[in-house]
């Protein structure tokens, strides 16, 4: 009888003189046999370049070949690649993600290399140093070159850039004196840069609460093997700090550790907390990084060189050889979700991961997802509570404004009650968010004269304006065009009107209240990548702004101490259409993003505008009833 896939992964360090199964990271049903040369010996896991139609692709030896072909009719692995071997675990985590969510195993391999250049090793580094203690005979000495023999002086050896910025001359300089002897070249192969070491510096005191969960997750890393925990916590509990302490235990065991989040480029708060509680911040692994930077966090991944990667869904099919512990953070983000090509959620497959690295798991959230409550009731998942904030804080007072009675202006869309919240908390100089998780000016744009709607050439879906960027944008398929200035129906000119609310035009009112108020924006439009979103953060702490404006970007964990007002312009909005999940979203997000409020000894509230102010979602929010809801 065969092996299959995962029989065959399930045996490492196997070697192959004869043939061997090779995976290629493409939507194949499964992996090719090839030849193995004679004086070529490839064990399980490698890397190799082999032929696949009239080109030379790379893939993974996956095993001993499945003999359904003649060896003679076999083609040969062209070379094994300079690389270490894909780790066991991950070649199992392929074969079971293909297995569950019905997907070609050679696409899930894709996402664990998906950065193909760095299968090969870095090209090699070039440094100078001093040649010896003699000068070559007629080697003229300008001031130029003896500052250069100055800085190589004390034996260091310094790139060219480096050592022509110590001495203060051009690359032209030393490279002359390298020809003439006077220096020496060297060519040396850089290995994947290791991290400083980390130190623990220890974090703020913990609670009795935090003590004890950080406890237990401390001691299931300690003693190892698979262990899920639910870490649920309300907003401001700490729970941050609390597997802060399982990942100090997980350093200690020199075993790596993973962590999830749903937007690493918008967590700088998080990770300037980990540089400060560690002494050095953790390999990032994002969209936004460089492909330099993707290269050289993979090849460290694989040489074991990073003890501690933060990343998104992705990160979750890097090459780690043992995984000691892995953090999922805000596990109930549909970000986890990837919704093309291998449709899988990286929360569910983390816990398989888990599982395969014999490892425990951690899944935080202060709202978990319905899944993972129902895992935690069953004794499935340990589920540790944190059930009130740290310190003097407490949770935020949250009212219903009844939009039937409490109308806002003609034309507005902030009512009364939430106008008079934002003039008070403006006098007391404190912050205000106001929510609304809509982007742009305008969901829709019509004619006044002929109801002309304005929707997507491609799918049909409505067209949303962006009066900033003065276009008219598909947030369906991303199609984008100009904002008219005729009606293309009917040629009615200033006929066109902007129907509903986005928070471009909540700004706009807000700027027309409170012209005095510093107000921004905070929307995948304008914080589009880490830098822009760390400059707004720390804009914000530092209580440069008074006025917060943004969609469901603002609801993720952000610590803002003056921050005591949140107002959600439009709470009934995500509740209603097809999704069977609406309910379960929307009190997720809306509570999250009532989390940013008083989360330090000044009391917060929060104010949801809501037409259905008796609903299940809006109640129970109102109550602080979340096992009601």
């Amino acid at each position: 009888m065969e092996d299959s896939p995962s029989d065959r992964a399930e045996q490492p360090g196997r070697r192959h003189s004869h043939a061997a199964a090779v995976l290629i990271p493409q939507p194949l049903p499964g992996p090719y046999d090839y030849v193995v040369p004679e004086g070529l010996t490839v064990q399980d896991g490698a890397f190799v370049e082999v032929p696949l139609g009239s080109r030379t692709v790379r893939g993974v030896v996956w095993g001993p070949p499945a003999g359904d072909v003649d060896q003679e009719k076999l083609r040969p692995i062209e070379r094994a690649i300079d690389c270490p071997p894909l780790p066991e675990q991950v070649r199992k985590l392929v074969d079971w993600t293909a297995a569950y969510v019905m997907s070609p195993p050679g696409a899930v391999l894709r996402m664990a290399m998906s950065v193909p250049d760095a299968l090969d090793p870095p090209p090699p580094a070039v440094i100078f140093r001093k040649a010896g203690t003699a000068l070559p005979e007629g080697a003229r000495l300008t001031p130029a070159r003896k500052r250069v023999l100055a800085v190589l002086a004390d034996g260091r050896a310094l790139s060219g850039p480096d050592l022509a910025a110590e001495a203060g001359c051009g690359a032209g300089v030393v490279k002359a004196m390298a020809e003439a002897g006077m220096i020496r070249r060297l060519e040396v192969r850089p290995s994947a840069d290791p991290q400083a070491p980390f130190e623990d510096r220890g974090g703020p005191a913990l609670t009795e609460e935090q003590r004890a969960a950080a406890a237990t997750l401390s001691a299931a890393v300690a003693e190892g093997g698979f262990a899920p925990f639910l870490l649920d916590g309300v907003a401001g509990s700490g729970k941050t700090e609390v597997y802060f302490e399982a990942i100090a235990a997980a350093l200690r065991t020199r075993r790596p550790v993973l962590i999830l989040v749903p937007e690493i480029a918008l967590s700088a708060q998080w990770l300037a907390r980990f540089a400060e509680r560690f002494g050095v911040a953790p390999v990032e692994w994002h969209s936004g990084i460089t492909p330099a930077g993707r290269r050289k966090a993979w090849r460290s991944v694989i040489e074991g060189a990073a003890p501690v990667v933060v990343g998104a869904r992705s990160a979750l099919f890097l090459p780690f050889q043992d995984l000691g512990l892995i953090v999922v953070d805000e596990e109930h983000e549909a970000a986890f979700k990837q919704e093309d090509g291998v449709l899988y959620n990286a929360r569910d497959m983390a816990v398989v991961r888990a599982r395969l690295a014999d490892a425990p798991i951690v899944l935080a959230s202060a709202t978990p997802s319905l899944e993972s409550r129902w895992n935690a009731d069953r004794g499935r998942y340990s589920r540790l509570v944190l059930p009130s904030r740290v310190g003097r804080a407490a949770m935020p007072r949250i009212a219903a404004i009844d939009m039937r009675a409490e109308a806002p202006p003609r034309g507005a869309f902030l009512s009364p009650p939430l106008r008079r919240a934002l003039a008070e908390t403006l006098e007391r100089g404190e912050q205000s968010l106001l929510f609304l998780n809509r982007r742009g000016y305008a969901p829709l744009t019509l004619c006044r004269q002929c109801g002309h709607r304005f929707a997507c050439r491609d799918c049909t879906a409505w067209l949303v304006e962006h009066r900033l960027a003065g276009r008219l944008r598909c947030h369906h398929c991303g199609f984008s065009t100009g904002l008219p200035r005729v009606c293309p129906a009917c040629g009615a000119e200033d006929s066109l009107a902007a129907c509903g609310p986005g928070v471009e035009r909540i700004a706009e009112e807000v700027a027309a209240l409170h012209p005095e108020a510093r107000t921004e924006l905070m929307t995948g439009d304008t914080v589009h990548n880490p830098k822009r979103a760390r400059a707004l953060i720390e804009q914000v702490s530092a209580r440069e702004i008074d006025i917060l404006i943004g969609t469901q970007i603002v609801a993720k964990g952000y610590h803002f101490p003056f921050l005591t007002l949140v107002g959600v312009v439009d709470a009934d909005l995500g509740q209603e259409g097809g999704d069977p999940r609406a309910a379960e979203r929307t009190f997720q997000l809306l509570t999250q993003v009532a989390g940013r409020a008083g989360r330090e000894e000044r009391p917060g509230t929060v104010h949801l505008q809501s037409f259905d102010p008796e609903g299940e979602v809006i109640a129970a929010l109102t109550r602080g009833d979340r096992e009601a809801f």
